[in-house]
């Protein structure tokens, strides 16, 4: 059960990653174009497949081996113990907060900026968390 899970929010990660491209991509090109119900449905979808993503993550959290916080000197386990899960929850939360504002949003260029501008935080902070896994990228170990 584990590996499969492991295995699931390995291959969530990809569909989260792309739909939030292209919703940053269709928030920054759309100007003063009208908000549609493809926007809103691309931005929902990013909202849903985060939220799965972090529902995955947290039973990962709490069934890993690799969290252990009687090893918080080793930069690897205070990795899964602390900082990926700390960046993913912060990056989450500013997806739900960009797609709130952008419902609350009145103006179609309003809606698009908030997820442009908190979609796009949320992303520069998934990536940063992903290039820092200490035991899966070769240049931690140069």
């Amino acid at each position: 059960m584990y590996t499969g899970l492991v295995h699931t929010h390995s291959l969530l990660r990809y569909v989260v990653l792309i739909l939030i491209l292209v919703a940053i991509v269709q928030s920054l090109t759309a100007g003063s174009k009208p908000y549609t119900e493809g926007n809103r449905k691309i931005n929902l979808f990013t909202l849903i497949s985060a939220h799965i993503q972090l529902v995955l993550g947290l039973v990962l959290y709490f069934m890993s081996p690799s969290v252990d916080f009687s090893q918080m000197s080793n930069p690897v386990t205070r990795y899964w113990n602390v900082e990926h899960i700390s960046m993913m929850i912060i990056a989450i939360v500013l997806i739900t907060v960009g797609h709130s504002k952008s419902k609350k949003a009145i103006e179609a260029k309003a809606k698009h900026k908030a997820i442009g501008v908190f979609y796009s935080i949320a992303l520069l902070i998934i990536l940063a968390a992903i290039f820092t896994m200490k035991d899966r990228n070769p240049w931690w170990n140069m």
